[in-house]
């Protein structure tokens, strides 16, 4: 399954469902008939009735979610597809769903961590890595004082040539050029 978009709330009182998408075009999730909805290992093959664009969402009917309780039930709950509809990606490009669990490393070997998110911010996408929670460790540093600080968690990095030197996915490696100080 590939995670396509997110419902965020009910819409009227018929089971309609807003839905955030998660799609490069903003109505890619028209193209398929049936969505399957749920979050972690709890899934379900839901058919679409009808799907239209409403301002800065989507707002669908499924069969079978037909009041506001049940629409209000969905709600948190991700859009996915089987991958197998998905058309191939071309080369040098990725699914965002392809990103997630990549490790990450600089040119100077220093490992960032996971990719955990991938989000667009109109310039291009950024890359959420978080360092492994067992691997997070206190680094000491000295200058003029004694300094303790934690090694970041954290890193935002920007998902461009630039930065972005090789990804592996058959290996779940990311190599960046990219400090790691910034």
């Amino acid at each position: 399954m590939v995670v396509m978009g997110r419902i965020v709330a009910p819409y009227g009182v018929f089971g309609w469902l807003k839905v955030v998408p998660d799609t490069e075009a903003f109505d890619g999730l028209f193209d398929y008939d049936n969505w399957w909805l749920g979050k972690g290992d709890d899934w379900r093959e839901m058919v679409v009735e009808t799907a239209k664009v409403h301002n800065d969402v989507i707002v669908v009917k499924l069969k079978g979610i037909d009041d506001r309780d049940a629409a209000l039930a969905c709600k948190g709950k991700q859009i996915a597809v089987p991958r197998d509809q998905l058309p191939e990606a071309e080369e040098n490009e990725y699914y965002w769903s392809d990103l997630i669990g990549l490790r990450v490393k600089n040119k100077q070997d220093v490992d960032f961590g996971l990719i955990v998110d991938v989000f667009e911010t109109g310039a291009n996408d950024v890359l959420v890595v978080k360092l492994d929670t067992d691997k997070g460790e206190l680094v000491k540093e000295t200058t003029s004082k004694e300094v303790s600080k934690v090694k970041q968690d954290e890193r935002l990095l920007p998902f461009i040539e630039s930065v972005v030197l090789d990804v592996d996915l058959k290996a779940k490696t990311m190599l960046v050029d990219w400090d790691a100080d910034f």
